[in-house]
């Protein structure tokens, strides 16, 4: 199971070879795989995705990047991390799988995994978004584009935070679990968290207003530190 993060983007490129109208449809949402203790979740929008394995007491690995359907039966991929393996950052890889009834099923080493379907991706914050500004002494300061970014995936329940560098490969952090978004309230529910795993369990919640593809967001971290920041959607 610890390849099956390395490499399950394999399942996005065939699925989209079936039928690429839709296959771009049915495959946006969350999708979860389970062998004994290990949890594999995996996230796409209409142009990102991640896949993070992890157990109940530790981080194991994730990846993700880009994806867009070339064609009736193709896609490409542009790996913009990956946890586990930094040189596939900026690799196109691709391979095989299928649909079986309503699950996305894989063969790996010899190994038969089976992604259930958590929710389809239809959510008021569904989408790829980026910090674009953070508060600075009582005023939003620009965050200038680069290579080294964090981005936020969220599907219709489930969100991951990724802190990378796509220029060097380099990967910082990462977090993730459900999330509510009701009334103007963000909740998030820590599953895995990379940098520090006695947070998994908890409940995060902060002010959420989303206008057009901007979303501030504002409350306390993981380390109860006072924060207020605007994200961008990708």
């Amino acid at each position: 199971m610890k390849t099956l993060a390395t490499t399950c983007i394999c399942l996005l490129l065939t699925v989209l070879g079936l039928q690429q109208g839709k296959a771009q449809s049915f495959v946006v949402g969350a999708w979860q795989a389970q062998t004994d203790s290990v949890t594999t979740v995996m996230l796409i929008t209409p142009d990102y995705f991640t896949v993070t394995s992890y157990t109940p007491h530790r981080f194991i690995s994730t990846m993700g990047g880009t994806w867009v359907g070339t064609g009736d039966h193709s896609a490409t991929t542009n790996i913009e991390f990956n946890s586990a393996n930094k040189s596939q950052v900026g690799q196109h890889p691709d391979a095989s799988a299928d649909f079986e009834g309503e699950n996305l099923v894989v063969n790996l080493d010899g190994q038969r995994y089976t992604f259930s379907r958590l929710d389809d991706g239809s959510a008021a914050l569904a989408g790829c978004w980026q910090i674009t500004a953070r508060d600075r002494d009582g005023k939003m300061s620009p965050m200038q584009p680069g290579p080294r970014k964090t981005i936020k995936i969220l599907t219709g329940t489930r969100f991951q935070w990724v802190a990378i560098n796509t220029q060097t490969g380099e990967f910082f952090g990462t977090g993730g679990g459900t999330y509510t978004f009701e009334n103007n309230v963000y909740t998030e529910n820590i599953d895995f968290f990379s940098r520090d795993n006695s947070r998994v369990g908890a409940s995060l919640e902060f002010k959420g207003a989303v206008n057009g593809n901007k979303w501030d967001h504002s409350g306390k971290s993981s380390k109860g530190d006072p924060i207020h920041e605007e994200w961008t959607r990708k």
